[in-house]
């Protein structure tokens, strides 16, 4: 008798493509609960701008990682790794089949793959490098870099302040090299997987964005980043959808063009998230107007050739 093998499906696709929607019905169909890995609906503070499934989505089937921290809390991709891949590990003791679902592909990448290696560092060292970024620009953190670790610079943007900075702290605060914790063993998974991607014309899914950040406006999004305005320095903040009115509060701009740049940053976000997903193959692509039940048909042949 060939026993079912633990599988992660796992739903990718750009923003406001449907996933949501398509992962309770998978989730229905094959008696599992949801993984969220959407790297903004971690934070309770951010309701209405991050796209939180609805009460009614919520209680349909049992979701995790979904608004269980604050945005006073700091959480990276790696601890995020570790507490999902405990979490499935609970979960597929009581079903060999659960569900993934969301739009950033870093966080999907390290739950299925595994993320390299980094120890941690005393916070201290990151604080003085914001410090001297703000005053002496990224050119001397990037000379900084190349001195101590000619490999990273040669490979990373160099115009993107915080990846120049996270290499550094780890270069500081170790003495090694950062280029020397890339690539090392991952933690092998004790699943198997299948990626299901929800994909439209780029009309459509421009549309569907817009329409989306109409409904947000309509529902409060103003209201809620201007209680979290006072806080826009925090990590958390940094994202569609509240930076573009914190310009507004701080009189950097009009309530209109705020709206426009959320539209406009969001069609950017979704043409990232597509390039992302894309890169991977073994994704089996689907019109976000697709019937459920032939996506389930699909994946229900992958899971019955696991078993062979």
């Amino acid at each position: 008798m060939n026993l079912l093998k633990n599988t992660l499906i796992t739903i990718v696709g750009p923003t406001a493509i449907g996933k949501t929607t398509l992962s309770i019905q998978l989730a229905k169909a094959f008696n599992a609960s949801i993984i969220s890995c959407d790297s903004r609906q971690f934070f309770k503070e951010m309701t209405i701008g991050t796209a939180v499934p609805s009460p009614s989505e919520l209680s349909a089937v049992k979701h995790y990682f979904i608004q269980n921290r604050s945005v006073f809390e700091p959480y990276n991709v790696g601890e995020f790794e570790r507490d999902a891949l405990d979490q499935l590990t609970l979960l597929f003791k009581e079903n060999p089949v659960q569900i993934m679902v969301g739009g950033s592909g870093l966080y999907v990448d390290a739950v299925l793959k595994g993320l390299d290696y980094f120890p941690e560092v005393d916070a201290s060292i990151r604080a003085s490098l914001v410090k001297q970024l703000e005053k002496e620009g990224i050119e001397p953190l990037q000379q900084q870099l190349k001195e101590l670790d000619i490999a990273t610079y040669d490979t990373i943007a160099l115009e993107n302040p915080h990846r120049v900075m996270r290499a550094l702290e780890i270069c500081i605060g170790t003495g090694i090299p950062y280029a020397v914790f890339k690539n090392k063993a991952k933690k092998p998974r004790n699943f198997q997987t299948i990626t299901i991607g929800l994909n439209a014309d780029r009309e459509i899914i421009y549309q569907r964005i817009n329409q989306r950040v109409d409904q947000m406006m309509a529902n409060g999004l103003l209201e809620e980043a201007r209680v979290l305005f006072p806080h826009r320095a925090l990590n958390a903040l940094q994202t569609v959808g509240y930076r573009e009115l914190f310009s507004f509060f701080d009189g950097s701009n009009t309530k209109e063009f705020a709206i426009s740049e959320i539209k406009k940053n969001s069609r950017r976000f979704a043409k990232r998230q597509l390039t992302w997903f894309k890169r991977d193959l073994s994704t089996l692509w689907f019109n976000y107007l697709t019937e459920p039940s032939q996506i389930i048909s699909k994946i229900s042949e992958k899971i019955n050739a696991f078993k062979n």
